[in-house]
């Protein structure tokens, strides 16, 4: 986010691109986006956050490091990926000291993301008066206990600060896992400070009790709560406005977000995705807001450490190349971020993946902000991402 800006990929791009126009967009006097938020994926919008994104491992380790120091309350760390290789180690270390200070530190990882961890590192953290959970091992229950997994990742301190995107624990995103001459993955995870926090705090409670086997409550299953902040206006509200977005199986609130964010789209849709295998009615919404002349982009891995997920990605590039969507590809050793920035006003991080399991069978949190200043950083982000990247103009052979 600090890096010097670098030069377009495409130096007859039109001016209207520029991260700096779109923080220079007015804000627009209309409710919408706490509204649209909370009716079509159940979330409330909080105002006065304030927010920091990252984009590499390092930053967002130190960022998590240290806010575990610094709690005084509790900690609550949700973890999809969780190991124990040196980044594992070095959470475990922040992790056990706020207990014994006296914080009450909670982990909860799901049992697929966490397989191969070593018993002597999870005993490590129980002895050092953590509170550890696992989600879903196999068992005599729906499809084994097999899906749906909890593909979050959350850390929340004292309900007034957390961090949330794509990036687990561990090393991969420091110094890479696929090529022989690795490099650090590539994602994207933010830093909220505000009342989002209190949101990412119950969200947090919630995937705690079902790891625990409670069900939610009738109302929660049937949304009978009314909404909190509804009305907001994005032109007289405190930035940041954050929505909190839980995707939770057959919900399909991400879907149904990108479905909103194509309607509404003017001028930008930029994606970026680690395994993307969409519907066709997401497809649609992308190929659509392309051809009534949004500049659609879609930033996706060049490698991958799923290569099936890659083969499955390149199968929808014709239709939406012949279609005006623009396409690049990740050169370093995987980009794995779930990101969406629209108008240079709306973005998305979080965990989730346009496809199948991220969209309607895992559980799944992201960030949802309205804030020209952060988008423009976004847009800055994503810019320098395509100068190391590979635009495909055409299929690429099988």
């Amino acid at each position: 986010m600090h890096d010097e800006k670098q030069p377009r990929p495409e130096e007859n791009d039109p001016p209207a691109e520029s991260p700096a126009s779109a923080a220079a967009l007015p804000a627009r006097g209309e409710p919408s986006f706490a509204r649209a938020l909370w009716r079509i994926a159940a979330a409330d919008v909080s105002p006065g956050n304030q927010v920091t994104l990252f984009s590499d491992g390092d930053t967002t380790f130190d960022a998590m490091i240290a806010l575990i120091e610094g709690a005084r309350k509790s900690v609550a760390l949700e973890a999809y990926i969780l190991k124990h290789d040196g980044v594992g180690q070095r959470f475990a270390s922040a992790l056990t000291a706020a207990a014994k200070s006296g914080a009450h530190v909670r982990v909860l990882a799901d049992w697929v993301g966490m397989r191969g961890i070593s018993r002597r590192y999870l005993h490590g953290l129980r002895a050092g008066g953590v509170d550890l959970r696992v989600f879903s091992p196999p068992g005599f229950r729906p499809w084994l206990g097999l899906v749906p997994r909890d593909h979050r990742k959350l850390l929340v301190v004292d309900g007034t600060a957390g961090v949330t995107g794509g990036i687990g624990i561990g090393e991969e995103w420091e110094r890479g896992l696929i090529r022989k001459r690795r490099s650090p993955w590539r994602d994207r995870c933010v830093r909220i400070a505000g009342p989002a926090a209190a949101d990412m705090e119950r969200a947090f409670e919630r995937m705690w009790r079902r790891a625990a086997g409670e069900r939610p409550s009738r109302a929660a299953r049937r949304l009978r709560r009314k909404p909190r902040n509804s009305n907001l206006d994005p032109a007289t509200a405190a930035p940041a406005l954050v929505g909190i977005v839980e995707g939770e199986p057959w919900r399909l609130r991400v879907g149904r977000a990108l479905h909103l964010q194509a309607a509404a789209a003017e001028r930008s849709i930029w994606l970026s995705s680690a395994y993307f295998v969409p519907s066709f009615a997401e497809v649609d919404a992308l190929n659509g807001a392309a051809r009534d002349g949004v500049d659609v982009r879609l930033l996706v891995p060049g490698r991958s450490d799923h290569p099936w997920a890659q083969s499955l990605t390149r199968g929808f590039y014709r239709r939406l190349l012949r279609n005006g969507v623009r396409i690049w590809e990740w050169r370093g050793d995987m980009m794995h971020a779930k990101t969406s920035i629209v108008d240079g006003r709306w973005i998305r991080v979080g965990s989730t993946d346009l496809n199948p399991l991220g969209v309607a069978i895992n559980y799944e949190l992201d960030a949802y902000i309205e804030d020209a200043t952060c988008a423009a950083a976004a847009e800055e982000m994503f810019l320098r991402e395509l100068d190391r990247s590979h635009e495909v103009r055409r299929v690429p052979r099988a």
